[in-house]
């Protein structure tokens, strides 16, 4: 699938592991990049729906036609899909599942 970002700061992130640390620690911005890196090499979003451990799954409520991709205990990735065949993954933000 092809990737993109929401913003720049993101975008850098993923390309500079040094950027990721800063902004969410060592383990949850390895996971960020191993998973976008995981996301790139898949074709659908069947693929990746298919992939122990990632527990990819659709939102619900105010996130609707948002998916997620589990990180770590308590962070997700947070990504939309677009285009004509629902293959660009348009990586829109890291969060707290259960952010207080």
């Amino acid at each position: 699938m092809i990737i993109v970002f929401r913003t720049r700061r993101l975008q850098k992130q993923y390309e500079s592991s040094r950027e990721a640390e800063k902004e969410y620690g060592r383990i949850v911005a390895r996971k960020y990049i191993e998973r976008i890196n995981i996301i790139k090499c898949t074709l659908d979003i069947d693929e990746l729906r298919s992939m122990p451990g990632l527990r990819c799954h659709p939102l619900k409520g105010d996130r609707k036609d948002q998916w997620a991709v589990k990180l770590t205990g308590i962070y997700r990735l947070i990504f939309t899909l677009e285009g004509e065949y629902r293959n660009i993954v348009r990586i829109e933000e890291v969060s707290k599942h259960y952010d207080d």
